[in-house]
């Protein structure tokens, strides 16, 4: 099949899943056409089947607001055309589900061709930007006009549901994880430089947006250090790692924090790694989470939103409630004291991780597109 497939080419969980997805589907002999503003971070390696398309968004001085989903819906228009797509999938609704049913009117006018569209959604395109007044009915309206639309977790399902009128299924196909490439040996000199003196390793990954809590991973750290020998490596960037870069010195606990910045091989991060904290304050899944537990990583969470289908408390990690900086310190001692209990749930972790494998999701998608292929390809094949 020729698919394509619209994503924001970010560090963020929507676009790694979107770009992970089209390398799978890559290797599998599918061609891939990726359309959106730069490449995605994920796309760095070459596959004679994956295809990379800019949008470019013109400037011009009548704009305040260059019109991305204009631009997105154009060059959509230009792929499905000119390379015969035979399915659209786009990640995220905002923009890229009202650019898709755009598009695919478009082609449909032009050449009679009905494109398939099917929307995956990702987390906070519908419990946050989705919900905002100014984008709610677009939002409604190109979810509903999507051919299929699916959701990462039941929880984002269930708060798509309880949020939009959607008046047509949803289905489940989580996101996943490429064994493979996490499951690698830690290489110990790494580590040495990390925790010179075998310290226990924490990491945290995010893009340091509000909504991730990053401040209770600092404090809850602050507050294990007190008792146990640890390190804390803090990986990505944005709005919010000021703020805590300045909160590290505040609490004088920098000479054992590293911030470490955007890293596209976290694999050999997180192979070092014992502890991964995600305290956020909504996660419609957790793909970090389930990477950490790839590499042999615990992870204690918050409690919400997908995070308890993926991390088992008491067995794969810990889950605490959210802003419960106390419930993370006393989580983390737990296993940091106790070093077989830390190794059994390490184990344990990485088990579950297994459930995830990209080898048991992939087919599900290839069986969604081909259930809604275009029949005039399908037909043929």
């Amino acid at each position: 099949m020729k698919i394509g497939i619209s994503c924001y080419p970010t560090y963020g969980g929507s676009g790694v899943l979107a770009t992970e997805l089209g390398k799978a589907l890559a290797d599998e002999g599918h061609q891939v056409h990726f359309i959106t503003y730069q490449q995605p971070v994920r796309l760095n390696v070459f596959n004679a089947n994956i295809f990379y398309h800019e949008v470019r968004v013109p400037t011009y001085p009548l704009f305040d607001y260059p019109p991305y989903e204009i631009a997105l819906a154009s060059t959509m228009v230009d792929v499905i055309v000119n390379h015969d797509l035979d399915i659209m999938h786009v990640h995220y609704a905002i923009p890229h589900a009202s650019a898709a049913y755009m598009a695919k009117q478009i082609v449909l006018q032009q050449t009679g061709r009905n494109i398939p569209v099917i929307t995956t959604l990702h987390g906070t395109d519908i419990t946050l930007v989705g919900r905002d007044k100014t984008y709610a009915p677009v939002v409604t309206f190109s979810i509903n006009q999507s051919d299929v639309i699916t959701a990462v977790s039941q929880n984002l399902k269930d708060e798509t549901l309880k949020s939009f009128t959607i008046t047509k299924e949803i289905e489940v196909i989580t996101n996943f994880v490429d064994l493979e490439r996490f499951n690698i040996q830690a290489i110990d000199a790494f580590r040495k430089v990390i925790a010179p003196k075998g310290e226990k390793i924490l990491v945290h990954a995010s893009n340091f947006r509000k909504v991730k809590r990053v401040q209770d991973v600092v404090k809850a750290f602050a507050e294990i250090r007190q008792h146990v020998p640890v390190k804390l490596l803090m990986v990505g960037d944005g709005p919010e790692r000021p703020v805590m870069e300045d909160l590290v010195r505040e609490l004088n606990i920098d000479e054992d924090v590293r911030f470490v910045g955007k890293q596209e091989q976290i694999e050999e991060i997180l192979a070092v790694s014992d502890i991964f904290l995600l305290p956020s304050e909504y996660e419609s899944f957790g793909l970090a989470a389930l990477e950490a537990m790839a590499a042999h990583n615990i992870v204690i969470s918050s409690n919400a939103g997908g995070l308890p289908e993926i991390n088992i408390h008491g067995k794969t990690g810990y889950l605490t409630p959210v802003g419960d900086v106390e419930a993370i310190k006393v989580a983390a001692l737990e296993v940091l004291q106790d070093d077989k209990k830390l190794q059994q749930m390490k184990q344990a972790a990485f088990e579950q991780a297994q459930k995830f494998d990209i080898h048991h999701i992939l087919p599900k998608y290839e069986e969604l597109y081909s259930r809604y292929c275009r029949m005039d390809v399908c037909s043929k094949a």
